[in-house]
C-alpha cells in the first residue's frame, strides 16, 4: 500500500513548467518525455481532455486524476444552473485520450478549435493537470494577469501561500 502513495504523491505533484510545443497536422501533441515513464506506470498512458469553462485552453489529466473530478461534477445538484453548466462544459467535451508507444496523444478538431489552437502551443503544468494554451491567446493573457492588481476581497485565498 505504501508503494502506492508514493506513486500517488509522485502523480499529483509531477506536472509543471512551460513548454513551447508543436501540434503535427494530425493534431497530435507530444508530451514531454520527462513525464511520459510516470503517465505509463500511473495510468497506463490513459489521460482525460476537456476544455476550462472559464478560458480558452484545454485541460489534461491523468485517467486517475479525472475520475475525481467527474465524481466530484456528477454529485452535484442536477436542479442547480451553475452546477448543469459545469456538467454541460467539462463533461460534456470530455474526451479519453491514450497515449502512444512515441509519447503523443491526438486532440480532436473540436477541442483545437474551441482552444483556437494553430501549430505552436504552450503546455503549462498545474500539478495534477497540464493546461494546453494557443500561443497566441497564453501570451494575450499573461500579459493581461501581469497587469492586473490584487482583488483584495480574493487575498485571502492566497494568505498561506509565502513566495
Amino acid at each position: 500500500m505504501a508503494i502506492y502513495v508514493k506513486l500517488w504523491e509522485k502523480l499529483v505533484n509531477m506536472f509543471k513548467g512551460i513548454h513551447n510545443m508543436n501540434l503535427d497536422g494530425k493534431g497530435r501533441l507530444t508530451i514531454p518525455s520527462k513525464y511520459r515513464s510516470t503517465i505509463i506506470d500511473q495510468v497506463n498512458g490513459n489521460m482525460v481532455i476537456t476544455i476550462d469553462s472559464e478560458e480558452k485552453c484545454l485541460l489534461l489529466y491523468p485517467s486517475t486524476a479525472w475520475r475525481k473530478i467527474q465524481d466530484k461534477i456528477n454529485n452535484l445538484p442536477s436542479f442547480n444552473k451553475n452546477a448543469k453548466r459545469i456538467q454541460r462544459l467539462l463533461i460534456g467535451h470530455a474526451e479519453d485520450l491514450e497515449m502512444d508507444a512515441s509519447g503523443r496523444v491526438l486532440i480532436s478538431k473540436p477541442l483545437i478549435n474551441f482552444a483556437e489552437m494553430t501549430k505552436k502551443i504552450t503546455l503549462i503544468g498545474q500539478g495534477e493537470k497540464f493546461e494546453i494554451w494557443s500561443d497566441d491567446v497564453w501570451n494575450s493573457r499573461v500579459n493581461k494577469w501581469r497587469s492586473e492588481e490584487t482583488d483584495e476581497s480574493q487575498e485571502s485565498v492566497l494568505s498561506d501561500i509565502i513566495i
